[in-house]
């Protein structure tokens, strides 16, 4: 356990030890801190993850640096973003202030140039994001907002919105959807016991091929399996 501490020196070995302990710690401290703070950056998740990002980089990169300091420090700064989190679903204060609320830049096919500025964005980096959203022109927007998450979420007057099949009221088709349930000759064993089947009628299911043969295996709501085999 000498790469643990603080060495004049470290060899080989202590510097890919230290590496695999700071990348499993790294892990478990993403675990406690959920989903939210990989899924999309707030502010709060911004500030947590630029601070963990140096903190556990340091002593990855300087033997005279321990690791007991950074993965304590790491710990603390963990337990902290979790209770901030908890707080600000108490505290609506906290809440406004951790996940302010998204900010409207078109309303009715008009742009808030004030609010344009509040968010700090340019209309040239707005515009990009509509092209995104294949939106060529603002006054076909019923309702643009700047997400807290640095997203735009745009909404199109009911004009210009693609007909549906209900609009119409033509009949259709239940959801069906597709699922792998082989990746690279491995099946889904979970599943397998979802849709109430077994081993012997998956491999029923892709003959003549063999498991081991199989890059890709797909079932849908139908029980229908497509297979997409090694060349």
């Amino acid at each position: 356990m000498d790469f643990f501490k603080s060495q004049e020196s470290l060899t080989a070995i202590g510097w890919i030890l230290r590496s695999i302990v700071g990348f499993v710690f790294l892990l478990f401290a993403a675990k406690m801190m959920g989903q939210r703070s990989i899924s999309q950056l707030r502010f709060l998740d911004f500030i947590i993850a630029m601070t963990l990002g140096n903190i556990i980089a340091h002593p990855l990169s300087d033997e005279h640096l321990g690791l007991k300091g950074s993965m304590i420090t790491t710990v603390s700064l963990v337990i902290l973003y979790i209770v901030a989190i908890w707080l600000s679903l108490k505290i609506p204060l906290l809440k406004q202030f951790f996940d302010p609320p998204a900010i409207t830049l078109i309303q009715d096919g008009k742009l808030d140039y004030k609010n344009l500025s509040k968010a700090k964005l340019p209309i040239e980096f707005l515009y990009v994001e509509l092209r995104k959203s294949n939106v060529e022109d603002i006054s076909k927007v019923a309702f643009a907002a700047w997400e807290p998450g640095g997203t735009l979420s745009v909404f199109m007057n009911t004009a210009y919105k693609p007909i549906t099949p209900a609009d119409l009221k033509l009949p259709t088709q239940p959801f069906n959807l597709t699922k792998p349930i082989i990746t690279d000759g491995h099946m889904e064993h979970a599943l397998l016991r979802e849709i109430g089947k077994d081993q012997a009628w998956l491999e029923t299911e892709i003959q003549p091929l063999a498991l081991k043969n199989v890059i890709l295996a797909t079932v849908d709501s139908k029980l229908t399996v497509q297979v997409h085999s090694k060349k």
